[in-house]
């Protein structure tokens, strides 16, 4: 199948830079995972990627390439998405009895950290989006940066992915860095009251593929 985008050759990546730490087995509520830890060389950011059955060569593996987010994942906050899209990423995986979720540590509030975050929400009491709130604080609206999860899906023999997401952007960065994208699948989850504006800014300012009314 014709992947939805090639690999591009304009951010190569070299081999080597990431290194392995360690590895375990991972039960968790969706069932058991491997979780295998993972530094890009020079940086201090510990990431993870959490596996469900064997990669190593496989085409059109289930993927999600996943931003930290403590207040999502962590505190099961409903002011934003994060946390119910990773469970919902965990279930698909587990369900299909193979894939992976690469899960990117300094990627908080879209790569401001999580003061910023904080200070952000602030303005966002105050009436501003999730958009104004970081401009108003002069901070990059979305600062991430994908490299680190081409390296851990090249390391663990993935060629090709079905990537699990509503950011069109993450499916053009990860194949800018490399990455097979056959499909991208949408991970929509239920608004709540707290996130339903946050979602629509989403939608509308960041071109989150949602389908929002």
């Amino acid at each position: 199948m014709n992947s939805i985008l090639a690999p591009q050759t304009t951010q190569a990546i070299s081999d080597g830079v990431v290194e392995h730490s360690v590895s375990a087995r991972l039960p968790t509520r969706h069932g058991e995972f491997d979780i295998h830890v993972f530094q890009l060389v020079g940086e201090p950011a510990e990431h993870v990627a959490i596996v469900k059955g064997d990669l190593d060569g496989h085409e059109r593996l289930l993927v999600r390439v996943h931003s930290e987010c403590l207040t999502g994942d962590v505190l099961g906050s409903i002011r934003c998405d994060c946390g119910s899209q990773l469970d919902a990423a965990l279930s698909r995986i587990a369900e299909a009895g193979q894939g992976v979720v690469v899960y990117l540590r300094g990627h908080e509030g879209r790569g401001i950290g999580l003061a910023n975050k904080i200070r952000a929400y602030q303005l966002q009491d105050k009436g501003r989006d999730t958009v104004d709130a970081n401009l108003e604080l002069g901070l990059p609206v979305d600062a991430r940066d994908y490299q680190v999860a081409a390296h851990i899906l090249r390391y663990l023999g993935v060629r090709s992915i079905r990537l699990m997401t509503n950011n069109p952007h993450k499916v053009k960065d990860l194949a800018n860095y490399g990455v097979q994208v056959d499909e991208r699948v949408p991970v929509l989850t239920t608004p709540t009251g707290p996130n339903a504006s946050y979602l629509r800014t989403k939608q509308d300012k960041l071109g989150h593929l949602l389908d929002l009314a």
